[in-house]
Parts: structure tokens; C-alpha cells; sequence
């Protein structure tokens, strides 16, 4: 991971918002808010809230005696998720690193985590602090994306960046976002963190977009790999957006498309 896979910078985090979470998120924010939801917990930490979509999946389904405390790395993204959820007793919102939580140990009775642990730098550390600020028998949810080529509308997207950028194709999507699906690279990690019981459950959803460009400017425009595109010539944002609808469009069809998408949802008991 490169320093320029964390940064949501400019207009990215609205894009994201407006395209890529129906695109890919909502599915999964519903799941893992399900999960949690039969956990019976009381007070709830969520790390990488990004733009809201899982906060607000939850919000929608606890109870008035809740508590739940979002918190992100990128204060830009955060700001935007607290204009998408009504204010309310029930929701703090902190800017928080999740290698570094700046919480007491034992204080949540789940920790949640929707697509951010591929970001964190040291997964053990990440994973040591969420079972920290965990109490006993508390419970650490977490999704991460499976490989890319069980991802069929960004692997489209990767290969069609190659030919647009043939001697140094952007990968960000590759290294990165798909980039943490070991199964048991991730229970290693979780078991060097004190984590025993552990479950992954892979979870199979359909991506759906109203056009293909749509779906390019999701993840050309709206996740870091903007970033890599623009390193490498800014005058080609919207040519290498226009070459991945090309791409999706041939292999989707023309209108509204559909891919498969999978995810592994991880539980881990303190």
C-alpha cells in the first residue's frame, strides 16, 4: 500500500458517496449491521466510517439506549457522513486512527469495521486495538473484499486502466482494496492479536449500476485510484474513465449492468 491509497482528497468523497456506496457498500453495510444488531450490544465503536453507509445501516436498527461512537481516519470523510445522519444523542463522532484508538480498554461491547482494515498499515496493531477497547465477550465485525477477480466490475476496471496506462498500469484496486483476502493470513493476524474465536463467512452480492459509466466514475473518480491515474497525466482522468465504461459496457452490455461481487465478514471474540 502506497501513501496515496489513504487519501480521499478533493471532490473524491462525494463522489464515492453518490456512486460507489449503492454500488458496493450498501449491500454489505445491511449485512453487517444485521450481524451486529443480534449481538444484544449496548455500546458500539465503528472504525472507518467513511462517508456513513454502515452508521447509518445501524442508526436505523438499534434501539434508543445504543451507543454508538463513529470514528475515521480522514476528517473530510467524517464531516461528509454527519451531513448524511440526522444529529442525534445516540451517534459520537470522532476522528480516530484504528492502529491507535484513543479509547480505554474494555469500553465497547462490539467493534465494527466495514472495508478499512485493508488501509491499516499494521493489521496486527489494528486488530490488538480493537480487542483492547473490547470488553469480554465482546465481538470485533469486520469485512474485507475478496480477491479482485471475484470482483468482476473492478477487475474490468484494472485491466482496462493497463491498456490506457501500458508501462505502469494503476493498481490500486488490486494492491489494495482486494488486497487482504488470505483467510488464513487474516486468522494469523487476528490469533498474533489474542483473538481465539474466530469465524469468516464469504458473502456473495450483485453490483448494480445504472450505467456503466456510472460504475467507471465510481472507481475511477471516487476511490484513490484518481490518485494514480492523475500521477501519472491529469489532462487523462476522463479518457481513462470513458476507456473503463468502454470496457464494462462490452462486457456488461449497454444500460443498466450487473456484476458478481464477493466479500469475506469476519467475526472475532475477545
Amino acid at each position: 500500500m502506497t501513501v496515496s491509497d489513504k487519501a480521499f482528497l478533493g471532490s473524491i468523497h462525494e463522489i464515492y458517496d453518490r456512486f460507489l456506496v449503492p454500488l458496493i457498500f450498501e449491500p454489505y453495510a445491511n449485512d453487517l449491521a444485521d450481524r451486529l444488531f443480534k449481538t444484544k450490544s449496548k455500546s458500539v465503536l465503528e472504525i472507518a466510517a467513511g462517508t456513513g453507509v454502515l452508521t447509518r445501516a445501524i442508526a436505523s436498527r438499534m434501539s434508543q439506549d445504543v451507543l454508538l461512537t463513529a470514528t475515521d481516519l480522514n476528517q473530510p470523510m467524517l464531516d461528509w457522513a454527519m451531513t448524511r445522519q440526522p444529529s442525534e444523542h445516540r451517534i459520537v463522532w470522532r476522528q480516530a486512527d484504528g492502529t491507535a484508538l484513543p479509547f480505554g480498554d474494555q469500553t465497547f461491547d462490539a467493534v465494527v469495521c466495514q472495508f478499512g482494515v485493508m488501509f491499516f498499515p499494521d493489521k496486527v496493531q489494528g486488530y490488538k486495538e480493537a480487542r483492547r477497547v473490547l470488553k469480554p465477550g465482546g465481538r470485533y465485525l469486520f469485512s474485507v473484499w475478496d480477491r479482485i477477480s471475484e470482483n468482476e466490475f473492478p477487475d474490468v476496471v484494472t485491466n482496462a486502466l493497463a491498456a490506457v496506462f501500458p508501462a505502469d498500469p494503476p493498481r490500486f484496486l488490486a494492491r489494495t482494496p482486494h488486497g487482504h483476502y488470505d483467510v488464513d493470513k487474516i486468522r494469523d493476524e487476528l490469533k498474533a492479536a489474542g483473538f481465539a474465536n474466530i469465524s469468516i463467512d464469504a458473502v456473495d452480492k450483485t453490483s448494480k449500476a445504472q450505467t456503466a459509466l456510472d460504475a467507471a466514475i465510481a472507481f475511477c473518480q471516487g476511490t484513490p485510484l484518481r490518485n494514480e491515474i492523475e500521477a501519472r497525466d491529469p489532462s487523462r482522468i476522463e479518457e481513462a474513465t470513458r476507456k473503463a465504461a468502454d470496457a464494462l459496457a462490452t462486457r456488461f452490455g449497454s444500460g443498466a449492468i450487473e456484476g458478481h461481487i464477493r466479500a469475506l465478514v469476519i467475526t472475532a471474540i475477545r
